[in-house]
């Protein structure tokens, strides 16, 4: 195998279409927000791209059937602009490999017509959090005023160290090769996986790309995580301050 292989499932048929990048990141709120897209609007497997720069491993059904490690394509028409989404349960285990992916990634943006980025993940807050905002970073100061518009914030010097992974090549690659890009950040604890985050970011999306998703089945998820949060901290005030109190919470997840 190469080190990056494409493969081909279906052809690409898209009204000028979006990149929608989610990948594992903090809170997972990128994959959690680009798989409900994929979920809700019955997207269709398009591309799936395997690299050796991905886990040395395959991932097991219900059916106890393997599938190597990939990242995968999926083709979601909306009343809005059309998406091809970018997700997958892996991220390149090295720098050599972010920068091949990330270029391979494009590579299919490109032939598909792509014009335009959104990497989608989360920025951790550290502690829990009731209100969700957006954080935001793009290349061009029109992006940053439009989606300042839809709430996204653009602070100074945030995230600190910059964005890593795909999602920041993505842009900065991107915009080197002609792409237009923004990474939507949402602010999540980082302790756990973070369904609310994830909600708020596609709030962002749906507003710039004027397109509507269902969120029922992340509300459920969120209500859930919510009792896990809930258990978890009876469970820290009832053995007392020697556990460690809130900052236990870090290993969870």
């Amino acid at each position: 195998m190469d080190s990056v292989d494409i493969e081909t499932v279906a052809e690409i048929d898209l009204d000028d279409p979006v990149l929608v990048e989610g990948l594992p990141g903090v809170g997972h709120v990128g994959k959690l927000a680009a798989e409900h897209l994929v979920e809700e609007a019955d997207g269709e497997l398009v591309r799936r791209v395997y690299s050796e720069h991905f886990p040395p491993q395959v991932t097991v059904d219900d059916d106890g059937r393997t599938a190597l490690a990939n990242a995968s394509f999926h083709a979601v028409e909306t009343a809005g602009r059309d998406l091809l989404v970018l997700t997958g349960d892996h991220q390149a285990g090295d720098t050599q490999g972010h920068y091949r992916l990330a270029n391979a990634f494009l590579d299919v943006a490109a032939e598909a017509g792509v014009e335009d980025v959104y990497a989608l993940g989360g920025v951790p807050t550290g502690e829990l959090i009731e209100e969700y905002g957006v954080l935001g970073a793009a290349t061009t100061d029109d992006a940053i005023e439009e989606l300042g518009e839809y709430g996204v914030e653009f602070r100074s010097e945030e995230p600190a160290g910059g964005i890593v992974g795909t999602s920041g090549l993505l842009l900065g690659i991107g915009e080197r090769r002609g792409f237009e890009g923004a990474c939507l950040m949402g602010e999540t604890s980082g302790y756990l996986v973070d369904p609310k985050s994830a909600q708020a970011v596609l709030e962002v999306l749906e507003a710039a790309l004027d397109f509507e998703v269902d969120f029922e089945s992340l509300e459920e998820r969120a209500e859930e995580m919510e009792e896990v949060v809930s258990q978890l901290q009876e469970m820290d005030e009832s053995v007392g301050p020697a556990a460690g109190g809130d900052e236990d919470l870090r290993y969870i997840g």
